[in-house]
């Protein structure tokens, strides 16, 4: 018997994984463009390119380690041993990413594209493992929507914890004369939690979702059963502008609070005068708003979904969030207050879209071994962060274009036409990626009933079969 029903222990262990790659994506999502401007030192068309190519290539890699972690056998299992083998290497790179080093302007660029593309190799070698064991873990399909669930408040948390200490932490090692050192330092300490955050995921998770025995495949077998999977094409079509929505903002957010929002002058009820508050202060309050209300918005989630269907409650959100988004467009820079609510609205309507979106892709490959009798849980997984990256990748070139032709020059007053396309990046560019977004979801086919006969049949075949089913 296959046990079905996980414990709460072994939820929050899966849990601790995506802690650990939160710390650096959430560092990457919303500060890495800002470090290259305006520490590292290159500019802003240069960032843009960098990102696309390098995530590009890096999405490429994704499907090659999925068929190469499908085919991993090892006492641990398939995608476990990827968390004991690259969580140190993960560390280093993650510090050498951030580190700046006494070279000229071509000198940093090559470093950025050694360290960067460095570091992504080894994200998607620790990462595309992680993500497939949500596939594995358990049979039931409404079971791994809640440890998707679990999955996403500790990659929130992460992102919160980010946001809210990450310019602290700077300024705290490398003071206002030295950022550079300030950025290496934090990233070695974030370094070593992702570490053992790692770790604890290896140790406490256990996989129990195995391909059929009689099942023999190749590589062009596998790639012709994903890409004639109907389900999973709508969903990363979706995924790709739904990436895009997110991606645009959370690239920008940091140059829009520092130029378009800039220092306040506020009296706080603890203040017993006004007094001027920086953009990092306001950065530190705004960015993790976004990570509260996405936490919050993932225990709403886990009520209204199983009620009206994931299909739904993924349509219903996302239309909330691009509402509250696109509000931004009208929002001058004293407005704190609205920006402040609007973020919270907007990430706890848009934040558990991320949730559903993965618990369907565990779905699509069920569909596919339901239809083909063939299981390839690492492909699935691998080829749709393959998307994700490509939209990232997209956002980048997107931000740095915008940048550039309206003039940014880092750390100085920027121009009205600069301020205006920070506005637009913020607001109406990412609203209407989300509309597209939606359109094609539309055509998604899999609704609760049909997930729930293919779950149904797979473990009659295992029962027919003498394989292991479901407790």
């Amino acid at each position: 018997m296959i046990q079905a029903k996980l414990s709460l222990r072994e939820k929050l262990c899966y849990g601790c994984g995506d802690f650990a790659s939160c710390l650096f994506w959430g560092a990457f999502s919303n500060f890495l463009f800002l470090f290259y401007t305006d520490v590292f030192g290159i500019g802003a068309l240069a960032v843009g390119g960098l990102l696309f190519f390098s995530r590009i290539w890096d999405g490429i890699n994704d499907p090659i380690l999925g068929m190469i972690a499908d085919r991993t056998k090892t006492r641990w299992g398939k995608f476990r041993p990827y968390l004991l083998w690259m969580c140190v290497p993960f560390a280093i790179m993650g510090t050498l990413l951030f580190t700046t080093p006494n070279l000229g302007p071509t000198g940093k660029l090559i470093w950025a594209y050694v360290t960067y593309n460095g570091m992504m190799m080894i994200y998607t070698a620790i990462n595309i493992p992680y993500t497939a064991l949500l596939g594995v873990i358990t049979p039931d399909s409404a079971e791994r929507t809640r440890v998707a669930s679990i999955k996403f408040i500790f990659a929130f948390a992460a992102n919160l914890a980010i946001q809210a200490v990450l310019l602290l932490m700077v300024k705290f090692f490398g003071g206002d004369a030295n950022p550079q050192l300030g950025w290496q330092l934090s990233f070695a300490v974030i370094g070593i939690t992702s570490t053992i955050f790692f770790l604890i995921t290896f140790a406490g998770t256990k996989e129990r979702v195995t391909p059929p025995a009689q099942q023999k495949t190749t590589v062009l077998r596998d790639l012709g059963d994903l890409f004639t999977n109907h389900p999973w094409l709508i969903l990363v079509a979706t995924t790709v502008t739904w990436i895009l929505f997110v991606a645009t903002r959370s690239t920008i957010t940091a140059h829009y609070i520092k130029y378009y929002v800039g220092a306040q002058t506020l009296q706080l009820w603890w203040d017993a005068a006004p007094r001027v508050y920086d953009y990092e202060y306001i950065l530190s309050v705004f960015l993790p708003l976004s990570s509260i209300g996405s936490i919050a918005g993932i225990f709403f989630v886990g009520w209204f979904a199983p009620k009206v269907g994931k299909k739904t409650a993924f349509i219903s959100l996302f239309v909330s969030a691009i509402v509250f988004t696109a509000a931004f467009y009208w929002l001058k820079p004293d407005q704190l207050t609205a920006m402040f609510v609007l973020q919270f609205l907007g990430s706890f309507t848009g934040g558990p879209l991320c949730v559903i979106l993965w618990a369907m892709y565990a779905d699509t490959a069920d569909f596919n071994e339901w239809k083909r009798s063939r299981r390839a849980t690492g492909l699935v997984f691998s080829a749709s962060t393959m998307t994700q990256k490509f939209g990232w990748a997209i956002a980048g070139v997107v931000v740095g274009y915008m940048l550039n032709i309206t003039g940014f020059i880092p750390n100085v007053d920027q121009a009205p036409s600069v301020l205006h396309g920070l506005v637009l990046l913020m607001s109406i560019i990412p609203s209407v990626l989300g509309v597209v977004s939606i359109v094609i979801f539309c055509f998604y086919p899999l609704n609760e009933k049909k997930v729930g006969q293919i779950e149904s049949d797979l473990n009659e075949r295992r029962l027919a079969a003498g394989e292991p089913t479901p407790a």
